[in-house]
């Protein structure tokens, strides 16, 4: 298996309240719903950087599609980083977050390793870190 990722699929409870927190209120690029026809077959995709997507899809066709039973779900299962290029830009995309409904868990602050970071939840839990590490260049 090679080290690489090209999807990344949240389990949501409501497509389409996530479908516009991604969309409308973070901007995300999408299609919209796709695969409606299909029995369990909704979801979303949004374009990230290059060979790589985010998509939602609801937890029930989750469990449906793996044969898992759904559990209830922990948002210190995971995290997703969304490194930035400055501490300005850790603090605006906290903003459009909170904006676009996102519960803020962490405000913005200074780290203890020397970066910037802050903490929030998208409508299903999931926990994002938006940060700025000094040790990190982004590329665009």
């Amino acid at each position: 298996m090679k080290p690489r990722i090209t999807v990344l699929t949240l389990g949501v409870d409501d497509l389409e309240k996530s479908l516009s927190f991604y969309r409308d209120g973070l901007g995300f690029s999408t299609d919209g719903i796709v695969g409606r026809e299909f029995e369990h077959g909704a979801v979303a995709f949004f374009d990230l950087q290059a060979g790589l997507r985010l998509a939602i899809w609801s937890r029930n066709d989750i469990a449906h599609d793996t044969k898992l039973h759904k559990t209830t779900p922990s948002p210190t299962e995971f995290t997703i980083g969304h490194n930035v290029g400055s501490k300005q830009e850790v603090n605006e995309v906290m903003e459009q977050a909170r904006k676009a409904g996102a519960a803020i868990t962490v405000p913005p602050h200074d780290t203890f390793w020397g970066g910037y970071s802050g903490y929030f939840q998208d409508p299903d839990g999931h926990v994002w870190e938006v940060v700025w590490n000094p040790q990190w260049e982004i590329e665009d």
